[in-house]
């Protein structure tokens, strides 16, 4: 592979601390690199340094001649005054942007919602990333930088985004570095690994999963002082394995190594001590929602639903932006009235809601870290031990000196685990949490998830963040035309139903921006040529039969796959645990049999549903 772009002894100092210390690294063709680190570690200016979008204070950035670079920052460069039509395809006429498949996939994909001929200056910030998002992506990159691409988008949207990036280059070809908190994304997406820590980048081969058992393992010989990090790593690993079987066809690291690690390691949760001592502190009822409706303006969030959650339930709430699920939140907790039904909520039932916003601690604003611990228990029990609330807010990646700070003066990310460690320190039994992982590097929500591994009683979880929502509840639930359905295979149902939900509201591309220039979609097509069908579906004897045979077709076809992806496995059993190279050729392998697999499997069933089988 050639080198594409990298690092020559590049150094960067802030007045505080080194950030990037004589950094030499290098960006081959073909490379997808997931970037984690803790907050403040320099993964964000290490983009912006390799972009050309900062200088260094020492050191140089070689770039191979023709090679382009699209950075996506935190923050957008967008004008408010133009159209979105203007920034995402600039003055490109319309019969060439629209006739390109790339540019309308990307747009039907991240702006289906957003007016095409608005302006930036009334767009929402959720909706103005994707702008961004979609302007660059439209373009033609050799390299593409992504500093967080997932914040704003629904769980939906974050799937769109990963397929687009595994399919946006041939193999061997360009190059993607991401900086995300979605472990979910960056196992999804990435092919190795980069960990940001003092003033190093340090490569690791694998994604997201492969790089955990990695420094697992290095962590076992070299830093046996540091036990608290390990163990929490090592649960991580052990959820890693033990997980969904849907996440358990799509490996992506070498798990007959990783049992050697969690051998003795407990199951990441006891459900049933914890669903008895959350009857304990609960008794039978906790929240019974019955018949409910509510209107918020023209749009309804809430159609006659019922939904009981009882003691120890651990339940994550999935549905698309703007569709209600705060608000659901708010009627559960009952600080907002249906408009008709009932919701009854037990007596014994404290409640505490992590909210997206900060407010809480407004409050504390002038007062000190020890100050605002010194007014709660001197003692808490946590997974079995004592613990003082300072060892507590230890664990969450505060140091003794941050104990002397004031609240205001606290990073977002501190403010955030400050927020967090105070709520479970008013020992609620009913805990409420709306994107809790909003400001939190991969290390410190793998932190919350072990506390939360050890917390008895109901959760309910609003996140994009797939990892975070498989990891912490038992059960997901989706909020559709007013109802909350229950989602028994996941994320992975919630997606295919959503996908179906789509091709059957037909919005075709052409409608979306106005323009006569786009393809109308086939079912569109099907459904405004007025042919009847000779079955119950509409559809044409033939049209039947030629649906049957592909149905047919796909399934002698995906035992195939199945056959050769256990033998890729079969394989990976036998490779050297320490040769990166091989297992990471295997696991590309599996990968793409696997996505072979999924593709026959999602048409087998769009076929299914026209079929009516």
């Amino acid at each position: 592979m050639a080198l594409l772009l990298g690092s020559e002894k590049v150094t960067v100092d802030f007045p505080a601390k080194t950030v990037l210390d004589e950094v030499t690294i290098g960006i081959m063709e073909g490379d997808r690199i997931g970037i984690v680190g803790r907050n403040g570690d320099g993964k964000s200016t290490l983009l912006s340094v390799l972009a050309d979008a900062y200088e260094p204070d020492a050191g140089r950035i070689v770039r191979r001649s023709g090679v382009s670079v699209g950075l996506l920052g935190q923050v957008d460069a967008l004008d408010p005054d133009q159209t979105v039509a203007h920034e995402v395809v600039g003055d490109r006429p319309e019969y060439e942007w629209a006739s390109d498949a790339s540019a309308r996939d990307v747009i039907a994909g991240l702006l289906s919602d957003v007016p095409w001929t608005g302006t930036v200056g009334s767009l929402s910030g959720g909706q103005r990333r994707r702008v961004d998002l979609a302007r660059l992506l439209v373009g033609s990159w050799d390299i593409l930088m992504l500093d967080e691409p997932t914040n704003h988008l629904d769980v939906r949207a974050i799937a769109w985004l990963a397929e687009h990036l595994k399919r946006r280059w041939r193999d061997g070809e360009g190059a993607l570095l991401l900086v995300t908190h979605d472990r979910w994304f960056l196992d999804e997406v990435c092919l190795s690994m980069w960990e940001v820590h003092d003033g190093m980048v340090e490569p690791f081969e694998g994604g997201y999963s492969a790089y955990i058992q990695q420094r697992v393992e290095r962590d076992r010989q070299a830093y046996v002082a540091e036990r608290k990090r390990q163990n929490i790593l090592r649960k991580e690993l052990a959820w890693l394995a033990r997980g969904p079987q849907a996440r358990g066809t799509k490996p992506k690291f070498r798990i007959d190594a990783a049992r050697e690690l969690i051998a003795a390691e407990p199951p990441v949760r006891d459900t049933i001590q914890l669903k008895q001592m959350a009857m304990q502190r609960l008794g039978k009822r906790v929240i019974d929602m019955e018949n409910a409706s509510k209107r918020m303006g023209d749009r309804t969030v809430l159609d006659r639903c019922t939904w009981l959650i009882g003691p120890g339930d651990r339940y994550g709430i999935l549905g698309e932006n703007g569709v209600g699920k705060t608000t659901l939140l708010r009627i559960l907790r009952g600080e907002l009235a249906p408009d008709s039904g009932t919701v009854k909520v037990g007596q014994t039932v404290k409640f505490a809601m992590l909210s997206q916003q900060l407010q809480e601690l407004n409050q504390y604003a002038e007062d000190r870290v020890r100050e605002v611990l010194g007014r709660y228990k001197t003692r808490y029990v946590v997974d079995g031990r004592e613990l003082s609330p300072g060892q507590m807010i230890e664990r969450l990646g505060f140091k003794k000196e941050h104990l002397n700070a004031r609240v205001k003066d606290l990073s977002g990310g501190q403010k955030r685990r400050l927020q967090f460690m105070l709520i479970l320190l008013d020992e609620p039994n009913v805990l409420i949490l709306d994107e809790p992982g909003n400001d939190l590097d991969t290390d410190m929500l793998a932190v919350m998830e072990d506390l939360l591994d050890a917390w008895p009683g109901t959760l309910l979880l609003v996140t994009h963040d797939r990892y975070l929502m498989e990891r912490v509840t038992d059960d997901q639930f989706a909020l559709v035309d007013g109802k909350v359905v229950h989602l028994p295979g996941g994320v992975d149902e919630y997606l295919r139903m959503a996908d179906a939900r789509a091709r059957a509201n037909d919005l075709t591309f052409a409608e979306m921006v106005g323009s006569n220039a786009a393809e109308t979609s086939v079912s569109g097509s099907g459904a405004s040529s007025g042919l009847a069908g000779n079955s119950a579906s509409g559809l044409s004897n033939n049209e039947l039969r030629h649906m049957k045979k592909t149905m047919s077709s796909n399934m002698r076809k995906i035992g195939t796959l199945e056959s050769k992806i256990a033998k890729a496995k079969e394989e990976m059993g036998a490779v050297d645990p320490s040769d990166y190279v091989a297992l990471g050729e295997i696991q590309a392998k599996i990968a793409d049999l696997n996505a072979q697999k999924d593709e026959l499997e999602l048409e087998w069933m769009e076929l299914a549903e026209l079929v009516g089988e």
